[in-house]
């Protein structure tokens, strides 16, 4: 009884040693497809620029929390190149500082959205019957309901006052689309020919998911981590915008709100809006350039049409 405890788990973990071996051939690869396509060199370039700013933005232009009122409101200039708001507080030091938090909040919700999605829809599709049953009522649920009320209740029902917190809000209601997407697409490859004999074969369940079934949907896997992210800074934005996490002036969200409520009464303070909103904007485009990039990079159905 203690060999075949022992073999079990030699062999899964020997599937998942040889998963991430075959994943780093595969994204070797994959890097030289990747720097082919225009769309995620773009894509990428523009991502790298912000995890950029993010690391090194504060160190180059620290951020400071100081009210001075006789400045509120300034300009664009040399000294304030975004202005002042309505504290005085420079609002392209204010940028900078949020960057970090921003993508950190995008990171862990679409590390958590992935493997939530990705590990249920692997689970319904490959086990089926009353477990897919299961999982299945408790994604259409999910997706019944509009994402965005419910992130607001959780937000308010949950005190949120880190953005790993706040990361798990977005990820709870955000993974039932993937999983649904991975699931059909197990589903399908536990007919063709090669996973039929592994069955035969008799080969564990950790060989078949690991060895077999999970390489083939990497990379529909990559490509919705991109748009998880993107995703996820639009509803932190949207959470920190009503104001239903704790309150950081750095924020993009935060920034847009103060703007909002404190800076719009004149029309010249629209700046302050403008530059977050300019940062959103080019944020989206850029996860929507890569992630179609690698869409035509990775589909080799797309590169026939």
């Amino acid at each position: 009884m203690k060999n075949t405890q022992e073999n079990t788990v030699h062999t899964a973990l020997s599937a998942v040693g040889h998963f991430f071996g075959e994943l780093g051939c595969s994204l070797a690869k994959g890097l030289r497809k990747f720097f082919s396509n225009g769309k995620t060199i773009v894509g990428f370039a523009i991502l790298v620029f912000f995890f950029l700013v993010a690391i090194f933005g504060p160190l180059l232009f620290p951020y400071n929390s100081d009210t001075d009122m006789a400045n509120s409101y300034l300009m664009p200039s040399w000294e304030h190149p975004f202005g002042t708001d309505w504290l005085g507080r420079d609002v392209f030091r204010q940028v900078i500082a949020g960057t970090g938090s921003v993508l950190e909040i995008a990171f862990y919700s679409a590390v958590f959205t992935v493997v939530i999605g990705t590990v249920l829809g692997i689970v319904s599709g490959y086990l089926g019957g009353w477990v897919d049953k299961v999982i299945m009522a408790v994604t259409n649920i999910f997706l019944s309901i509009p994402s965005f009320p419910i992130y607001l209740l959780l937000a308010a029902i949950v005190t949120i006052n880190t953005p790993v917190s706040l990361s798990v809000i977005i990820s709870i209601w955000s993974w039932a689309g993937l999983c649904r997407a991975v699931r059909v697409q197990i589903m399908s490859l536990k007919e063709r020919d090669f996973i039929q004999i592994c069955t035969v074969m008799h080969m564990s369940k950790a060989h078949i998911i690991f060895r077999e079934l999970l390489p083939n949907v990497f990379s529909y896997i990559a490509i919705n981590f991109v748009m998880a992210m993107r995703n996820a800074i639009m509803a932190s934005v949207g959470i920190m915008l009503v104001g239903l996490a704790a309150y950081d002036p750095t924020n993009w969200g935060a920034i847009i709100n103060a703007a909002r409520t404190k800076g719009l009464m004149n029309i010249k303070n629209i700046y302050i809006l403008l530059y977050p909103l300019i940062c959103i904007i080019v944020f989206q485009i850029s996860t929507l350039l890569l992630a179609n990039g690698l869409d035509e990079t990775l589909n080799p159905r797309l590169k026939v049409m």
